[in-house]
């Protein structure tokens, strides 16, 4: 894990990090006001933006919600990834996001955002195996 967090932040400073996170929430707040999105509205939980779905990977997410820098001290890597499932959740997402995507874009924006899901469920499922092996 550490490794991959190692290497998807290479490159940004612990400053630089901080302003992703807060540029981040900001956008996602942002979203529910949009009338029309497309896929580079979305703040990617991932440290670099990708650029379509196979960029999309459990350890860039990893990296980026489990980064030591994440700015909430207080939630436990466990809530973290909880906290981005509902976010990401497809019943919420498509209900309330999908819809105003564009029609050109929005195949592409519920395959990123499916692999997004999927790769947090694999996060905290990690999670509740080694708390059950070892907790």
């Amino acid at each position: 894990m550490l490794e991959a967090q190692r290497q998807a932040s290479r490159g940004l400073t612990r400053d630089e990090l901080a302003r992703l996170f807060e540029k981040n929430e900001k956008t996602w707040i942002n979203l529910t006001t949009m009338s029309a999105l497309r896929w580079d509205d979305f703040p990617w939980p991932m440290i670099r933006k990708p650029t379509n779905p196979e960029e999309i990977t459990t350890a860039a997410i990893e990296a980026y919600v489990l980064s030591p820098h994440y700015p909430d001290k207080s939630r436990s890597e466990k809530d973290r990834i909880k906290d981005y499932i509902k976010r990401w959740h497809p019943d919420r997402f498509e209900t309330k996001l999908l819809i105003k995507v564009l029609d050109e874009e929005k195949e592409r924006v519920r395959e990123g955002a499916g692999s997004v899901v999927r790769s947090l469920n694999d996060l905290l499922a990690k999670r509740n195996d080694s708390q059950d092996r070892f907790g």
